[in-house]
């Protein structure tokens, strides 16, 4: 079974610019490495070479993972009820029982970064307030134990 990544548009752009650089600009330049090194001379004690192959090595690692995710990607369509929490949504939140908020937007997994506020819809925030709204209150199932959170807003 292959694996669906949800994505939005601007994202996938972002993954076929990123293919497209590695496979045309620096594909050529790890080539050239490896040419260069080999003028070096003896390949068996040749640094400089084990180094661009493991760059090359690398490279098509990260251009098979690019492809996969081109070819699996699945585009994130926000169609909702009007204020309720969804793909796409900036989303305030305040833990019951604390003063501060903290504000997320709610991103596919491929687009996820919780250190800038930009969470999966799959992850335990994500699930319990798909769905909700502004003044909503929701449980939260983290491994240190419930959580619970009320919406303060939302923006789509």
């Amino acid at each position: 079974m292959t694996t669906k990544y949800k994505l939005s548009q601007a994202r996938l752009d972002q993954i076929k610019e990123e293919l497209n650089y590695l496979q045309t600009v620096r594909e050529k330049e790890v080539a050239e490495q490896i040419r260069e090194a080999r003028s070096f001379g003896d390949l068996s004690e040749n640094s400089e070479y084990d180094e661009a192959k493991t760059e090359q090595g690398k490279l098509y690692s990260k251009i098979a993972e690019l492809q996969d995710l081109i070819a699996n990607a699945e585009i994130i369509e926000v169609v909702t009820e009007a204020g309720a929490v969804s793909m796409g949504s900036k989303v305030t939140l305040q833990e019951i029982g604390e003063d501060e908020t903290e504000s997320y937007e709610i991103v596919g997994s491929q687009e996820s970064d919780p250190r800038i506020g930009r969470i999966s819809e799959d992850s335990p925030i994500g699930r319990a307030i798909m769905g909700h709204k502004a003044g909503d209150e929701v449980m939260v199932e983290v491994p240190a134990g419930d959580l619970r959170f009320r919406i303060v807003s939302v923006e789509d």
